[in-house]
């Protein structure tokens, strides 16, 4: 069986062979996309031998075309590298280094000593130098550093709430809204380009709805009408995969299941939502949920894996409101069962009871004599 090619670029590269790793992987460019582990794994080692050399603008170009591969481990580790060849250079203070004076203007020291004895003249030997292993990547200290700047940037860019909310306006009526709020008072560059594709200003990108903004900039409502049940549920299903398109994450698609069934006096719904965010990392200060109204804690059949519970907002218009919160890097599900009242059959029935009343009153005032009720002249 033939040597996987990278086993030698990995020793060339313990070794600190540079240009032999260089000279192994290239070649192999084209046959491995970047997209797969085998791809991401191979650009990686010439991401590390490149910064070997000092050519760190071609190192950095290697690990923006891995931000997309289906592998987290390799994907996470393509980032990271990124963060430490793009951080910004520091100047170091000058209190920081030991600066030598000048010695070309001293009296030289030959001559100084001359009845020292031979012995004494000679210079000791230097000390051997300190043993050093090969040089091997600094795969440790890219990580240490990525890590500092994520939580740099998290304490630094904020907290970011997003809000999902599905309003049941009666039978088989419908209307979704994302909340998006942000502890800075400015918006994310995310929730720009997320407002302006759910509005249809993005290049590329086709709205999923009918989604209209309301709000300022760091707290914004993206809402659509009131629609069909079906369409309102698509125009979700559309947002969510337009939301992972622009994180850069390949989330799948949403399932959604809608069931109504009409018995005169009003539906039976069933609805059940599976979201998977597997591909997700939890991000600090990343808060997701999906809110409910009305619906009354009984309606929920099943919510996985964190539970449904009252939104701390409470109820808005008399009307009970459910927060269900969003748990990245799993698959979340929910399943809804619940009746809603129609105000068309109730007012049919209303009418169908009051007629046999109305008939036996005016049958009773004809056997009294009355006869019956003239017509305005």
């Amino acid at each position: 069986m033939a040597e996987d090619p990278l086993a030698e670029a990995r020793r060339a590269l313990d070794r600190g062979e540079y240009g032999q790793v260089l000279r192994l992987l290239e070649p192999l460019q084209e046959e491995r996309s970047p997209l797969t582990a085998a791809g991401a794994e191979l650009r990686l080692l010439m991401a590390t031998a490149l910064m070997g050399q000092g050519r760190t603008d071609q190192a950095a170009a290697c690990c923006r075309g891995l931000v997309r591969c289906r592998d987290a481990a390799l994907r996470a580790q393509a980032k990271a590298l990124l963060l430490v060849l793009e951080a910004p250079e520091l100047r170091r203070p000058s209190n920081w280094s030991l600066t030598l004076p000048d010695l070309a203007g001293t009296t030289p020291l030959e001559g100084v000593g001359a009845g020292v004895s031979r012995r004494s003249r000679r210079r000791p030997e230097p000390p051997p130098p300190p043993p050093v292993g090969p040089t091997r990547a600094p795969v440790g200290f890219a990580v240490v550093v990525a890590v500092v700047l994520v939580l740099l940037a998290a304490l630094l860019g904020g907290c970011m709430e997003v809000r999902t909310e599905l309003r049941f306006e009666g039978p088989g009526r419908l209307q979704v809204s994302h909340q998006l709020r942000s502890d800075t008072g400015a918006g994310t560059p995310w929730q720009r380009r997320f407002v302006a594709a759910l509005e249809g200003h993005a290049e590329g990108i086709p709205a999923p709805g009918p989604f209209r903004p309301s709000g300022g900039s760091g707290d914004q409502l993206v809402s659509t009408p009131v629609l069909p049940a079906l369409e309102a549920l698509g125009a979700l299903a559309g947002s969510l995969e337009v939301a992972g398109r622009l994180s850069g994450v390949p989330l799948a698609a949403p399932e959604v299941v809608w069931e109504e069934r009409n018995w005169l006096l009003g539906v039976r719904q069933h609805l059940l939502l599976e979201l998977d965010l597997q591909a997700l990392e939890a991000i600090p200060g990343l808060d997701l949920a999906v809110v409910l109204a009305p619906v009354r804690p009984a309606a929920v059949v099943r919510a996985s894996p964190a539970a449904i519970a009252a939104a701390p907002s409470g109820d808005v218009d008399g009307r009970r409101r459910l927060l269900w919160p969003l748990m990245p890097g799993q698959v979340n599900v929910l399943e809804l069962r619940c009746w809603r009242w129609s105000g068309l059959g109730l007012g049919a029935a209303a009418v169908g009871l009051a007629l046999p009343l109305v008939l036996g009153l005016q049958a009773i005032r004809q056997r009294l004599g009355f006869g019956l009720p003239e017509l305005p002249a």
